[in-house]
């Protein structure tokens, strides 16, 4: 009989809420990377302008290295601010799709809801991790 323990990372909430919100600040800035980057070629494929593409991309920069910092001082306050931040960008995310804000194409809309997919994960793992570790 296989018994289950309460060990490892996912038993650790400060570990594992350490490990999401740098998780977060990597993904987040290698998209922010890649939208400065591929301005133009993501406006031909997405239909995002490549001037908001690259305000996009600073921004995603910025909140990457804030979240990377707030990873290092795991501060309550700040770790719940990054959590509802995200849920913010996932919910603008799916408004941005359904009002035709952005004027994405197909290939744009399928990626603003993978998006959002992804950064309401991070919030749920990171809400999840927050809980365990008080």
């Amino acid at each position: 009989m296989t018994t289950m323990t309460n060990s490892g990372i996912l038993a650790d909430g400060r570990r594992l809420l350490r490990l999401a919100l740098r998780l977060d600040a990597v993904v987040t800035g290698a998209n922010g990377l890649a939208y400065l980057a591929l301005a133009k070629p993501l406006e031909d494929l997405l239909g995002l302008d490549a001037g908001y593409g690259v305000a996009v991309g600073v921004f995603l920069l910025v909140y990457a290295a804030a979240v990377w910092a707030i990873s290092g001082r795991m501060n309550r306050w700040a770790v719940t601010a990054v959590i509802e931040a995200n849920v913010v960008w996932a919910v603008l995310s799916v408004v941005a799709v359904v009002t035709g804000w952005l004027s994405l194409n197909t290939v744009g809309n399928v990626w603003a809801i993978m998006q959002a997919v992804v950064v309401a994960g991070f919030a749920g793992v990171q809400y999840a991790a927050l809980r365990r570790s008080r």
